[in-house]
């Protein structure tokens, strides 16, 4: 017996200082479901209720999962990550006054969000905030009803923004684009950005360049709007349709390419600042509203 309380007296101490269950450490995968708790380890048999509360346990480079219908909640993203709604089902984030979804990462973490509907309800800020990271993915995503733009990237880091088969509405603005690092690559793909009040892109300031292919503008004030020196959008085989203006290059040194779109029934097709330019390949279809034609030169290239 003596030999027993020997070694537990010697174990004890040992036991102390070793590190804890290892089902109390992040996982790569974790869940969410409209019934959850985020009380739960957010496994798949016991998932939690919100994004924030699976966050802090799921580890960088993971990924949080919806498992059935629900409102998962607004959430700040401060680490590498992926969000996925699943396909066919209602994975939303409501706010009210304040931001949906921010993304404040580090210099070298990539974020995806995938499968989501963002719903500002008329008084959210942003649906989407992009102030850091390396590179932030908006794939297959709703977004609608906020005050100030649907997705924001104001980057304080080199970052690259890619948006596909998404869709903005019912918001001040569509995309809206600025840096203060020294620069960002920018591709939107496969959107559309319908009845926004302002732009419908906003490029402006320490923009690389915006790669714009296969999406639709319409009901904007602005189409395409490129406001900061130097900075440039392509945009190819678009609609651009139904805006106040399609195409306004508004800075010097400011570049719009255009090519193989359809720019139709704008009050105005393009504005061009002193200095700025937009570009042609020439295979555009144009049809002005009214008597509107377009206003500025237009460079062919």
């Amino acid at each position: 017996m003596w030999k027993k309380l020997l070694l537990l007296a010697v174990l004890g101490p040992i036991a102390a200082v070793l590190p804890g269950n290892p089902a109390s450490a992040q996982a790569s995968r974790t869940w969410v479901s409209g019934v959850g708790d985020d009380a739960n380890p957010c496994s798949r048999t016991a998932p939690c209720k919100t994004f924030a509360g699976a966050i802090s346990k799921t580890s960088a480079g993971g990924e949080i999962d919806a498992l059935d219908p629900g409102g998962f909640g607004a959430v700040t993203i401060t680490k590498a990550i992926t969000l996925d709604g699943g396909g066919g089902q209602v994975a939303s984030v409501l706010v009210s006054g304040t931001n949906g979804i921010i993304v404040s990462a580090g210099a070298n973490d990539i974020v995806i969000l995938r499968n989501l509907r963002i719903n500002g309800i008329g008084s959210g800020l942003n649906g989407v905030l992009f102030n850091s990271g390396a590179q932030l993915s908006v794939e297959n995503c709703d977004i609608f009803g906020f005050t100030q733009s649907g997705i924001s990237a104001n980057t304080s880091t080199v970052s690259d923004l890619y948006v596909t088969n998404t869709y903005i509405t019912n918001s001040v603005n569509g995309i809206s684009l600025a840096t203060s690092s020294a620069g960002m690559l920018v591709v939107i793909d496969r959107t559309r950005v319908f009845n926004v009040t302002t732009n419908g892109i906003g490029v402006n300031s320490g923009i690389i360049d915006t790669e714009v292919t296969n999406t639709a503008i319409t009901s904007a004030a602005t189409g395409v709007i490129v406001s900061g020196g130097s900075t440039r959008a392509n945009v190819d085989t678009s609609s651009i349709l139904n805006n106040t203006t399609a195409f306004n290059a508004a800075a010097s040194g400011s570049i719009i390419r255009i090519s193989n779109n359809i720019i139709y029934d704008n009050a105005t097709n393009f504005t061009i600042a002193g200095g700025a330019t937009i570009a042609t390949s020439g295979n555009n279809r144009v049809k002005a509203a009214g008597a509107t034609n377009p206003n500025g030169t237009i460079t062919q290239q």
